[in-house]
């Protein structure tokens, strides 16, 4: 356990003040670049007693490049379930444990969740250490507005869908990140065309932090002529951000004279739901301002 670190954990009931004090660290490691990893989570990967890697094939080169021995053990997502009780029974004798992933910030579309939810759940104590994240940096660079933005993780890897899920943004006001593969770009890229149409703006960040990083943006259409004309830009990791779509209007009189005249002869959710359909609006929105006509607000 880092000594340059003191933890003052009120102790959970049932739980002894030991137990509260050993905590498992979630540390980011860089997604590319080597240096891209704080002093800090150097200290705690290298004074812990066991790192959970994801791939500690993988997780060896980082620890060789930084000279760091610590017993690295796996931990994925076939087996993270099964390595919960161990975890506790580790942390209850005050081992000190970190959980790091193949590259950047854990949990983020990694293993991990399952293991995090039962420690909290039981009153243990989990830190973060926070460093590099895929989806932050490209946020960061991509120019569209990062004041609210969803995040998706992967796309279904079927077209179909990968089409029904994109459906889902046509009125999204905020940016959309997701995460792509090499062999699905060109196909997810045509998808975000077909849905959105070929001049919605769009970001391809691949490659982030690595010798061969590229940004593109502009238009669907423009993305993806310049992703089918050029090889290496199908190759490697990518993060793909959506400009949202233009607010609607609250006061949209067309949504509004529509549910009038369907509440009137429809039980709520039907009128909510027809209306939706008709307008191309979300449906919980739709819901939302039928039950407010509804209520007569």
């Amino acid at each position: 356990m880092p000594t340059s670190e003191v933890y003052r954990v009120k102790p959970t009931a049932g739980k002894s003040s030991e137990q509260q004090l050993t905590p498992l660290y979630i540390v980011a490691t860089p997604i590319g670049n080597l240096g891209d990893i704080s002093k800090r989570a150097l200290e705690v990967l290298s004074s812990v007693d066991v790192v959970l890697a994801e791939d500690t094939r993988h997780s060896k080169r980082l620890f060789a490049h930084y000279g760091i021995t610590t017993r690295l053990k796996s931990c994925h997502e076939h087996n993270e379930e099964s390595l919960i009780d161990w975890v506790k029974q580790q942390l209850s004798v005050g081992s000190s444990l970190a959980l790091i992933s193949d590259a950047g910030t854990p949990l983020i579309s990694d293993p991990g969740f399952v293991l995090v939810r039962a420690l909290r759940a039981e009153g243990f104590t989990v830190l973060a250490v926070p460093g590099a994240s895929s989806v932050i940096a490209a946020l960061s660079v991509s120019g569209l507005p990062s004041d609210a933005f969803i995040f998706d993780g992967f796309l279904p890897a079927k077209s179909l869908a990968r089409q029904q899920c994109l459906s889902e943004y046509l009125h999204e006001s905020r940016t959309i990140v997701f995460l792509e593969s090499s062999h699905r770009i060109v196909a997810c890229t045509e998808d975000i065309v077909k849905v959105l149409g070929g001049q919605r703006e769009i970001v391809v960040a691949r490659e982030l932090t690595k010798r061969f990083e590229t940004v593109l943006s502009g238009s669907a259409n423009d993305v993806l002529a310049q992703i089918m004309v050029d090889d290496d830009q199908q190759r490697g990791e990518f993060v793909v951000l959506l400009k949202g779509a233009p607010k609607q209007q609250d006061d949209n009189q067309e949504i509004v004279k529509m549910l009038e005249i369907l509440l009137l002869e429809l039980p709520l959710k039907q009128a909510a739901s027809i209306a939706a359909k008709l307008s191309g609006r979300r449906k919980n929105d739709t819901y939302n301002l039928a039950l407010k006509l509804k209520q007569g607000h």
